[in-house]
């Protein structure tokens, strides 16, 4: 029986569970769950000491990361009471297999009288009332996509542009509840996906990076995409999202996509 988290503290290190496993290979993890336990290694070990809110998360996938146990190692970049960065790493059998970078910039109240500028409006449907959505290409038994749980607010899936809310159905470590930041990691990962417009029988299009902005602190269980990816008949995409809680936008997500025909 699959453990109820998507990893496991053991040692100094973290075991992954089968929560963690991606739809292209069942030895290899999706890229949501490291990106949130990096983001955890970050906020944990340099919490700000005034106010500040994690504004940009960059993870660069350096090869697969397998399902087993991983050892993460993180430093501080930059300390200031405005901004602030780190980085992170983690290894598996002492090969670095991903890293991050995080950076914080002061949240005090007062600095502007009200919220301006070209203020968005989200363009999804609240969750409460929308279907339930399930990938086409989720694997067999335990794995990240059935590990969280999916509603389609508008588009056609397979179009190319898609709106989806997502939100985890176990938490990233057994008994801590997940940050904002935490939640948002591990889905944002999910917009390549959502906005696939290719058939992933025929093509597959990994992303071996994620950027991801905040302009506001998530709020809540729910994470909310409107998603588009791009194919560029040279074997090169782009995923963009605009990424939302049930408030309204938090940030935008981007992620570049490596394309290949199946059996190339």
């Amino acid at each position: 029986m699959a453990q109820e988290s998507f990893y496991i503290p053991q040692g100094e290190g973290f075991l992954s569970t089968d929560h963690t496993r991606g739809p292209w290979n069942p030895e290899h993890q999706h890229g949501g769950p490291p990106s949130a336990l990096l983001a955890r290694e970050m906020e944990r070990r340099f919490p700000p000491p005034v106010p500040m809110q994690i504004v940009r998360f960059h993870v660069e996938v350096l090869r697969p990361i397998p399902v087993g146990l991983l050892r993460v190692e993180a430093r501080l970049l930059r300390e200031g009471k405005k901004v602030r960065a780190a980085q992170a790493a983690l290894f598996a059998e002492n090969k670095e297999v991903c890293r991050a970078g995080a950076q914080w910039i002061r949240s005090e109240a007062g600095h502007l009288p009200a919220r301006t500028g070209a203020v968005e409006e989200s363009p999804l449907r609240p969750p409460e009332g929308c279907k339930p959505f399930e990938f086409p290409f989720r694997a067999a038994g335990t794995s990240y996509i059935n590990s969280m749980e999916g509603r389609a607010s508008g588009g056609k899936y397979g179009s190319g542009a898609f709106q989806a809310w997502m939100r985890m159905r176990v938490p990233l470590l057994p008994g801590e509840a997940p940050t904002g930041v935490q939640r948002v990691l591990i889905a944002a990962d999910s917009g390549s996906g959502l906005s696939a417009g290719l058939n992933p029988m025929e093509a597959t299009f990994l992303n071996p990076d994620l950027t991801v902005y905040l302009h506001r602190e998530p709020q809540g269980e729910w994470i909310g995409f409107d998603a588009r990816s791009i194919y560029e008949p040279h074997g090169i995409g782009l995923a963009q999202t605009l990424l939302c809680d049930e408030r309204g936008p938090i940030g935008r997500g981007a992620q570049s996509l490596v394309v290949e025909r199946r059996g190339k």
